[in-house]
Parts: structure tokens; sequence; C-alpha cells
């Protein structure tokens, strides 16, 4: 089991900011080699004010802001439901998105280098296009959201196979989200609607399936993303619960976690240069008790509580074992060091 005072955040990345420095709903992140972090922000609703809010936000784990690149739109270069990044073997960057049915490419400078990717139910068309992660031979693993199954593509977009089918069977899938490997090239996938994650070999064997309905310790409400470590062990954002959890490699429970967030350095900035703001925050009871109503819920307690998460949609281990939690709902990224965790 992993004691409680391994599980505080180390580090919390990220502020609300419309554009520039700072996180608008984000939705995933990637980092690459040199430790540069890009982060997808969403930035709904899809309205002609908030197209210039959705962008990749480029930054470092000192909290250096590297810039942005990419705008919302359909043309080009643009996004409008970017959904999940990956990083190739080359550091280039690949991005789903939802809306346009297609993967952009982009180099680590924001570069738009090239896009793929065609609406449809046949093989090699998108509806939906979730999760991507790169496979050992650096195919693109896709996950196929409204067509409830996983496709792999080459670099260039060229179909190579897929594997599920709509339901709620052993390796069917509905709606599913995050995708991740191990490293014996297993597939895990967040298998969004049915409630569980999901593990298929490489070739896409459905060889284990994990958790059911609920939120009991091991079960899941909607979970929107997974990642593996060198032993095993599966860290799960439990979006719905608004947490996240770790199974040991046979899927039993280890752990939960509600969030222990804190200020980040940008957030600092901010108030530190916006005194009257800093007043009232020391006034402010950031952990509020919540009301003893039937209409409480997980949400409501996370929207109050500043250090919870809300909205985890995205975790990622980093080669340090860092794991990162993206919160779409508190445009921030929570970072633990799992070296230090008792498992």
């Amino acid at each position: 089991m992993i004691v409680q005072e391994a599980r505080r955040c180390v580090q919390t990345i990220g502020f609300y900011g419309l554009s520039g420095r700072g996180f608008n709903n984000p939705v995933d992140m990637a980092i690459d080699s040199r430790g540069v972090l890009y982060v997808l922000n969403r930035a709904g609703p899809e309205v002609e004010s908030r197209m210039n809010y959705k962008r990749i936000t480029v930054c470092n784990l000192d909290e250096d802001y590297l810039g942005t690149f990419s705008t919302g739109g359909t043309a080009d270069g643009q996004v409008m439901w970017p959904c999940s990044i990956a990083i190739d073997r080359d550091e280039n960057l690949y991005i789903s998105d939802e809306a346009l049915h297609r993967i952009s490419i982009f180099d680590k400078e924001g570069t738009f280098l090239g896009k793929w990717g065609t609406f449809g139910d046949g093989d090699g068309h998108f509806s939906r296009p979730a999760g991507i992660a790169f496979d050992p031979d650096d195919n693109l693993l896709v996950v196929d959201g409204a067509n409830h199954r996983v496709q792999r593509y080459g670099k260039d977009g060229t179909y190579i196979g897929s594997f599920g089918s709509y339901g709620s069977g052993e390796g069917q899938l509905s709606t599913p989200w995050g995708i991740c490997l191990d490293d014996a090239s297993n597939i895990y996938v967040a298998d969004w609607r049915n409630d569980r994650i999901q593990k298929f070999s490489s070739e896409g064997t459905c060889l284990e399936t994990f958790g059911s309905p609920g939120n009991q310790d091991g079960q899941f409400t909607r979970p929107s993303s997974v990642a593996v470590d060198q032993s095993g062990n599966l860290y799960v954002a439990d979006w719905g619960n608004e947490r996240v959890q770790v199974l040991a490699p046979d899927g039993s429970f280890l752990a939960k976690m509600r969030g222990d967030g804190g200020m980040s350095k940008w957030g600092q900035d901010y108030l530190d240069a916006n005194l009257e703001e800093l007043e009232e925050r020391a006034k402010a009871d950031l952990e509020p008790k919540p009301n003893a109503s039937p209409n409480d819920s997980l949400r409501d307690e996370s929207a109050s509580i500043e250090k919870l998460f809300w909205g985890p949609i995205s975790v990622k281990l980093d080669a340090q074992g860092r794991l990162y939690v993206v919160e779409s709902c508190r445009h921030r990224i929570q970072i633990y060091d799992t070296r230090s965790w008792k498992i």
C-alpha cells in the first residue's frame, strides 16, 4: 500500500489563462527528452471569441514559459477539439482532434508539418479520434472513440490494422478514450463508457479487464486515461470520481488520490502583481466543509476545495517516475514523485 505522505503533490504547474502563459481547459500533455512540456488547451465551447484560447502551451518543469503554437479553427495547423498528444522518435508532435477527425503533426518548435485522417467508419477512417500513443516500431495507435476501436498507423498515416468493436464483452469497447503501452508492448485502453481498463497484447488480443462501474476502491466512473510504470502498476484518471487510482499489475487496488495541489509559480507571480487579490485570497477558506445536503457530489467538493483534483482527465509518467495529472477544470497539472511511494 502507498502511504499517505508519499502521495503528496511535489509541484503544481499552471493557472487559468485565456492566452499566452497559462492553461485553458487542458486535456493532455506530453514531455520531450529535454524536459519540455507541451500542454493541449481545448478551451471550449466552440465560439469565435474562444478560438484563440485553443492552443498548445509550451513550458518546462521550472515553469519557464516557452511560448504557444496553433489556434482554433479548421485550417492546416489549427485545432478544434484537440484530445491527445504524443511524441515520436524524431520528437515531432502528433495531436488527435475529435471534431476534425484527423491527426495533425508539428515539429517541436510548433511548425505545422502535415495532417491525415478522414471521417467515416471504414478501415483507416476516424470518428472522434481520442487517445494516441506510439508503439516500439514508432507506429501510432489511435483510439477511434465513436467507432469503438483502436487503429494502428504508420507515421505517414498508412493504415496498418485495428482491433476492438462495440460492446461490453471481453475485448469490446464503448467510447474508449485513453491509451498507453507498457514495457512489454502490451496495450492498455481506458474503456470510458464501460467503466473499466482493458489490457491487450501488442496484436490486439484481450488479456485482462480491470475495474467495474462504481465509486468503491478499484471501481471506475468514466476513466479517461491510464499510464503504466516499469513495475507494471497502473495509474488511472478516474474522471467521473474526481480521483486517480493506482492498481497493481493484476488489477488489485493499491491506492487512490483526490489531489493535493498547491500554488504554482505562475499563480504566485500573478498574485504578487495583484495585491488586492492576494489579500482576498488570504481571507478565503480554501478548504470549506461540504454542505450536508442530498445534492452533494464529488464534483461539487472538487470545485470548492482548491487542492483537490477537478476534472482529472489525463495521467502521464516520465522516465524519472514523476506522475503528471492534468486537471481540465482547474487549469493546471499536479506532479507526484512515485519513486518515493512504497508499493
